[in-house]
């Protein structure tokens, strides 16, 4: 056997120095494996022992023992030995004493060599596996330069000082385009011990990206001057960052920014152009608000219900859309940011419901003289009558819309479009259709 054990040998040097695994762990590997093989070997001679394997550090020679237990009467001849017998090969034996007898392992040949690499490859995937996850798990939000390895069908292959990392399609950039060998920054995500894939898992869209890119090319960051308070993206498309000075001299937005926007455009350009807006934190959750819907200018901002986090923001009319953003993100990120429902709405839509307001006092005011006036149109018909015409909407549709708790335009601005395909019989194409047409009226 001394073939098979030089092989042994030399395979657990290779195997441990190429997969940065302790030797001890692969040695260990080797021996259950070489008692798996003695236990088929010697089970085929109907010899159903207890084994044990030893493999010797320094040269790589192996042994194969059957371990017997010594007693009075032997019961199980695979498992026992009788004192009388256990005396004359050692003779300081004594009963209970469990007795290691070699074992010819000359016929084992090609039975040990298969059954130990298969075992061997098992332990070794195993050791490598829990080896990755303890290098890994403490560095799960740190951001990394990765380099292009290949590219599968849902998934980018990275690697990450030696070890393979998963980017999946959905945690990439929408403007990312890599070529074999390219090096990018990636947030580390997860670390999954039991994955069938890659175990690390990393992001281009994790806000923690984002942060971390700031902490890098902002000094003030990094030393703590400033802080980031919060953080929210829709990646590859626009983000909005809280920022907050510790020292009264230092403008957190300036700082981030950078001399004519260095710093920023620096990490604009590493997430290939998406917006970032920074915004001044404030204690005051009113005025941390108003900042949040930069670059929207607030005129004021009023608390509506308290224990629903609901406040409404009023703007210059020509500034509406620009608060509202395109398909309502603007509003929908500062929602995100601040933590409370924001509801956006004009001068001019504030004056016409204190019109309203008046004019409803007034009538109640005074004597009813005139005819009954008409009544307003339902819910459905009201957003129907706003978007007529439109290709897919028709009176059903609108009801249902209304009963969501959209009744017309106004309540459509800050709403996705899996928000509308969530609707009974929305179809894809019409949600888009609305959105478009909402934020058209809007001037988004």
């Amino acid at each position: 056997m001394a073939t098979v054990a030089t092989t042994f040998f030399d395979s657990v040097k290779m195997i441990a120095t190429e997969k940065g695994i302790p030797e001890e762990e692969v040695f260990q590997a080797v021996e259950e494996s070489l008692v798996k093989a003695a236990e088929k070997y010697f089970q085929a001679q109907n010899f159903y022992g207890n084994f044990q394997a030893q493999m010797d550090r320094e040269t790589g020679e192996f042994h194969v023992y059957a371990l017997k237990q010594v007693v009075q009467d032997v019961e199980e001849e695979d498992l026992e030995i009788s004192l009388a017998e256990a005396q004359g090969l050692n003779p300081e034996a004594a009963e209970g004493d469990t007795l290691w007898l070699p074992q010819d392992t000359t016929q084992l040949g090609r039975i040990a060599a298969q059954a130990a690499k298969q075992v061997l490859v098992q332990k070794v995937r195993e050791a490598e596996r829990e080896r990755i996850f303890n290098d890994f798990v403490n560095r799960i939000g740190e951001v990394v330069v990765a380099e292009v390895k290949r590219f599968e069908k849902s998934a980018i292959i990275l690697e990450i000082d030696r070890v393979e990392s998963m980017l999946r399609r959905s945690e990439a950039l929408r403007g990312d385009r890599f070529d074999k060998g390219q090096r990018i920054k990636v947030v580390i995500a997860n670390v999954d011990r039991a994955s069938k894939d890659a175990q690390v898992q990393v992001s281009r869209t994790d806000p923690r990206l984002l942060i971390k890119l700031f902490e890098s090319e902002v000094p003030e960051i990094h030393d703590g001057t400033v802080v980031i308070r919060s953080c929210v993206r829709e990646a590859g498309d626009r983000a909005k960052v809280a920022v907050q000075s510790l020292d009264p001299d230092v403008d957190p937005v300036g700082a981030c920014v950078g001399l004519k926007g260095s710093r920023v455009q620096a990490i604009i350009r590493e997430l290939k152009n998406e917006k970032i807006d920074i915004v001044r934190f404030d204690e005051d959750p009113l005025m941390f608000i108003a900042n949040a819907l930069n670059p929207a200018k607030a005129i004021r901002v009023g608390i509506i219900d308290l224990e629903g986090r609901r406040v409404e923001v009023v703007v210059d009319d020509e500034q509406l859309s620009i608060a509202i953003g395109r398909r309502g993100q603007n509003v929908r990120l500062a929602a995100k940011l601040t933590g409370w429902n924001i509801d956006v709405r004009s001068e001019g839509e504030k004056r016409k419901e204190a019109e309203l307001a008046m004019g409803a006092a007034l009538d109640q005011a005074l004597p009813d003289t005139t005819a009954p006036a008409e009544v307003d149109a339902a819910p459905a018909s009201r957003l129907q009558e706003e978007l007529a015409g439109l290709e897919g909407l028709d009176e059903a549709l609108a009801q249902k819309l209304a009963d969501a708790g959209f009744p017309d335009t106004k309540s459509l601005y800050s709403v996705t479009a899996e928000q509308l395909l969530a609707v009974d019989g929305m179809a894809q194409d019409t949600a888009f259709r609305i959105l478009d047409a909402v934020h058209e009226r809007f001037g988004g």
